[in-house]
């Protein structure tokens, strides 16, 4: 379509939008700007709040959660049942807390004598796999246990082997 040879440049100018004032713009920018950062301050709020809630239970649990407490019971080496083979092992132990420890120094020869018949009393063939270590150190629990007196799950909790040879 032909521009009109009769229009005015009055009008033309109101037909075209109105050009934006910079002060409207800026004003604009900085209103969606806000709205965005509280949406986005609330979405975080909202999401750590619930970790906050984890975070607050979790603190709970640690502090109920005592760390591990170990001992180093001894490096044994005794000859094994059958063909003049020995074993020499360390062993760890992890106890229910630092008393257990005093208890234990105080049978400790009672406990190294009863490690010792216990050690030397297996063949290297039950020793080899990893079920034969296991049962050797549910079987070194007790042992341990035995002389102390203390119930189930308050002295030896278990017992962890530092160094395991067999020659």
């Amino acid at each position: 379509m032909a521009k009109d040879p009769r229009k005015q440049p009055a009008q033309e100018a109101a037909a075209a939008p109105p050009a934006a004032n910079p002060k409207k713009k800026l004003m604009l920018v900085i209103i969606v700007a806000l709205v965005l950062a509280a949406a986005g301050g609330g979405a975080a709020w909202f999401f750590l709040q619930g970790k906050g809630g984890d975070h607050k239970e979790a603190a709970k649990a640690e502090e109920g959660h005592k760390p591990p407490i170990f001992t180093t019971l001894d490096q044994f080496t005794v000859n094994l049942q059958g063909d003049n083979r020995y074993l020499q092992v360390g062993i760890d132990l992890k106890v229910a807390d630092a008393k257990v420890i005093d208890q234990i120094n105080l049978h400790k020869p009672e406990i190294k004598n009863g490690v010792l018949l216990l050690l030397s009393s297996k063949n290297a063939e039950e020793l080899a796999t990893l079920e034969g270590k296991q049962k050797l150190a549910n079987e070194l629990t007790e042992t341990v246990n035995r002389p102390l007196g203390l119930p189930a799950g308050q002295g030896v909790m278990g017992v962890f082997f530092t160094t395991f040879v067999i020659q």
